[in-house]
Parts: structure tokens; C-alpha cells; sequence
């Protein structure tokens, strides 16, 4: 009864906080902002592909997927390659609803008296506002979605290839290894379909190329700094769990 009762908890808590930073992550992505700047640097000049003047401008989704990047490989040690896949496909349809309940949002006639509010004194429009933050293309989310979901399933395959290796040891080669697969996918496919397949924008490949690779090298950066707080999650999950039950869920979940 105890392995049931610890076991569900554990799993109720990763996936509310896998499901809930993704879908987050989906929100505040509208957002772009300089990196260098916001760590106090002048903006990198970089030349790629023929592209010039790129610098590390990122959506403000990055906030989260560290969160997710962990989540997803802990789910991946301790409930395995099945209970992962089921939480991103569930996770999938859940980004897709809400975007569709933000949509129906959009069409709702707003209040007279809500229309023009006061910020920081400056009369704002809300309703332009709230529909250019929560209003994404389709093609964007067509594109984030297909990305989340490709990538997640290449996660929790290489995970898996990896783990055959190395047994229980070198948590961060399995854990890192399969994040910096998965996102170097992830981070191309998204600017492909949002940019290069939409006929909005219609970028070259020289363009999604060059965004793409700097995009990654941001996302591989952050995944070599997260795996100390890898190992930090991992070992007050071990203590959570206890040394024999701890050992028991990963020996089933590398299983499948």
C-alpha cells in the first residue's frame, strides 16, 4: 500500500508541473527578450548562413523549459518510456485546448467600460492588448505543439538507448544527453513550420538555419548548467521514496 501511495503522489506532483510549465511555457512564449542584455552584456553580432546582426533573442518560454527538461527525464528514471509519452500526448491536447478556450476568449464582446484602461498612465487599449499577447498564429502553435510532442518522443528513446549503456550509472550522460537530441529537434522544427512553411513569413533555410542554431546553442547551454539540479531533485526523490522502493521503480520503469 505504501509503494501505491508514494508512487501516485510522486507521479501526480511531476506530471502537474511537466503539464502545467509547458503550458505556460506556450504563453509567456510571446515574449522576446534579449539575453545578453538581461545578463548586462552588449548584444552579440553574429554572422550565419549569410544572416546577419543575430543575437540571443529568445522567447520568454525558456524560463520553463528547464523545468520541463527535468520533469521529463525524473518521470523518465522512475515510470519509464510509457508513463512519459502519455503525459506529452495528454500534455499536447491540453496546449491545444487551451489556446482554444483563449480563442473563444478573443470572441467574446467585451465591456464597454473595460475597452480603454489607464497603465502606468497612458491610456491602453485592452482588448487590442489582450488579443496580440494571448493571439498567436496558428501556424506558431501548429508549429509549437508538433515540436513539443517530436521532441518529447525523442527524449524518452534516446533516455532509454542511453540507459541500456550505462545501467544506473551517469544519470547526466542519459538525462543530458537525450534533452540536447531532443531539443536540437525541437528548436528546428518549431521555426520550420511557424516560419518557413507559413506563407506570412516565408523565411529561407538560410534563415531558420542560422535562428535555429543559435536558439539550440542557448538551449544546450542551459541544459549542462541544469544537471546539478538534476542530481539535486533526483536525490530528495531517493529520500522521499526510500533507498529499496527508489531502486524498484527504476528497475521496472527501464524496463518500458
Amino acid at each position: 500500500m505504501t509503494f501505491k501511495t508514494k508512487e501516485s503522489r510522486l507521479l501526480l506532483i511531476l506530471g502537474a508541473f511537466f503539464v502545467a510549465n509547458a503550458i505556460l511555457s506556450e504563453f509567456i512564449g510571446v515574449k522576446i527578450f534579449s539575453v545578453e542584455e538581461t545578463l548586462g552584456f552588449n548584444k552579440l553580432d553574429i554572422n550565419l548562413f549569410g544572416v546577419p546582426n543575430l543575437s540571443f533573442n529568445m522567447s520568454a518560454g525558456v524560463l520553463t523549459w528547464p523545468i520541463i527538461f527535468i520533469m521529463t527525464d525524473i518521470i523518465n528514471e522512475y515510470f519509464g518510456v510509457k508513463q512519459v509519452r502519455f503525459l506529452s500526448i495528454l500534455t499536447s491536447i491540453l496546449i491545444g485546448f487551451a489556446f482554444l478556450i483563449v480563442w473563444l476568449a478573443m470572441k467574446l464582446q467585451p465591456s464597454d467600460f473595460w475597452v480603454m484602461q489607464k497603465v502606468n498612465g497612458q491610456n491602453v487599449n485592452m482588448v487590442s492588448a489582450f488579443d496580440a499577447i494571448f493571439g498567436q498564429g496558428m501556424w506558431i502553435i501548429i508549429g509549437s505543439i508538433t515540436a513539443f510532442l517530436i521532441g518529447q518522443m525523442v527524449d524518452v528513446l534516446v533516455f532509454h538507448r542511453i540507459k541500456k549503456f550505462t545501467g544506473e550509472r551517469a544519470l547526466w550522460l542519459r538525462a543530458t544527453g537525450s534533452t540536447i537530441f531532443s531539443q536540437l529537434i525541437d528548436s528546428f522544427v518549431v521555426i520550420f513550420i511557424a516560419f518557413y512553411l507559413n506563407p506570412a513569413y516565408n523565411w529561407s533555410w538560410q534563415m531558420v538555419a542560422a535562428i535555429g542554431l543559435v536558439g539550440y546553442t542557448y538551449k544546450f547551454v542551459i541544459a549542462l548548467l541544469m544537471t546539478p539540479i538534476l542530481y539535486l531533485v533526483h536525490g530528495i526523490i531517493d529520500q522521499y521514496l526510500g533507498k529499496d522502493l527508489a531502486h524498484r521503480m527504476t528497475k521496472l520503469a527501464s524496463r518500458g
